[in-house]
């Protein structure tokens, strides 16, 4: 049996770190395909493509598409449904995609995998799939996240936030908290990608305009640079199907202060301080705290570092290749 794997997802994007890593770890063979994984049309083009497949052979990808229709058996990947569960976060387009195309495709899939039990409830609850169809194989940390990486030196102190200008990731209560806390003047406020009008307006009704810095598209080595560089990771989203970026600053040795809600209680455990991102006032009281207490600090990077042991690459595979022998793919 060949394991055909829709390499297109392969990019610096999460499902991109998720594809890559897991190419590079299991028998896969990419399967010729043109167009975008991302596209709404992709499932028709999946299904003529997997047409000249051997029913003896299969098909996994590891993102949110697969074919419609298929004779040959096929894995998706739901990393989580934030396009269900986020008003902000949707269109009509992506809701009629997930309504009528991607649960027709997970109902006839043979497994769909997730990163989370919080994605793994929804999908069971949202889809109407039977559980034992779902299975949590977990996200990653990639290598090049490490305490031995040179931290990034802009001259001042930062606070970090990995963010991408989406509505659930909470960035006007990253603002409003930053703003709000008992902080030197000379620390300021690191994002990840190029500012927006809405977001530079936000900083400038907080007063924090010329503390705020938009460090634009960072490779993976200037990101890991940038975590280790960090005072601290701040991370308040209002919704996360897993969190890479706080077990990438658990694996950089940087403290992390995350959400109450959705997967991140789940993946940070006893390693972060937990907040409602919902509260900028109680955003801006963590940032104080850890701020102000060394040995808090010290403490949760500590146990940061034991937290990440529990998310490698290694063993997102072995139980990627598990449940596949599982559902007889493998």
């Amino acid at each position: 049996m060949t394991c055909y794997f829709d390499a297109r997802w392969i990019g610096e994007h999460g499902i991109g770190r998720f594809a890559a890593e897991l190419a590079r770890r299991l028998p896969v063979v990419p399967l010729p395909l043109a167009g975008s994984p991302s596209d709404p049309a992709d499932p028709f083009r999946l299904a003529t493509a997997l047409g000249g497949v051997s029913r003896q052979d299969c098909f996994f990808s590891p993102g949110y598409n697969g074919p419609v229709w298929s004779r040959v058996p096929y894995i998706v990947t739901v990393h989580d449904l934030n396009h269900v569960d986020c008003e902000g976060n949707s269109s009509v387009l992506k809701k009629l995609y997930y309504r009528f195309i991607l649960k027709r495709v997970c109902h006839r899939a043979r497994a769909i995998f997730t990163v989370s039990e919080f994605s793994k409830s929804r999908i069971v609850e949202w889809m109407g799939v039977q559980e034992q169809k779902v299975f949590n194989v977990g996200n990653g940390v990639s290598e090049i996240f490490s305490g031995d990486v040179r931290p990034h030196d802009p001259g001042y102190a930062y606070i970090f936030c990995v963010s991408n200008r989406r509505p659930h990731k909470n960035e006007e209560g990253v603002v409003q908290g930053f703003a709000a806390a008992a902080l030197p003047a000379t620390v300021k406020l690191v994002f990840t990608g190029k500012p927006t009008p809405a977001i530079e307006q936000v900083c400038r009704e907080a007063g924090v305009q010329d503390r705020v810095v938009f460090a634009g598209r960072l490779t993976e080595e200037q990101l890991a640079e940038h975590y280790r560089g960090a005072l601290m990771l701040l991370f308040p989203s209002f919704y996360e199907g897993f969190g890479l970026p706080i077990i990438e600053a658990f694996a950089s040795g940087t403290p992390v202060i995350t959400s109450n809600v959705t997967s991140m209680p789940e993946i940070a455990a006893d390693a972060a301080l937990l907040v409602d991102p919902q509260k900028p006032q109680e955003i801006a009281q963590a940032i104080e705290r850890l701020h102000g207490d060394a040995g808090l600090r010290q403490t949760l990077v500590e146990r940061g570092y034991e937290r990440q042991k529990a998310y490698t690459w290694n063993a997102v595979a072995q139980r990627v290749e598990q449940a596949m022998r599982q559902v007889s793919m493998l």
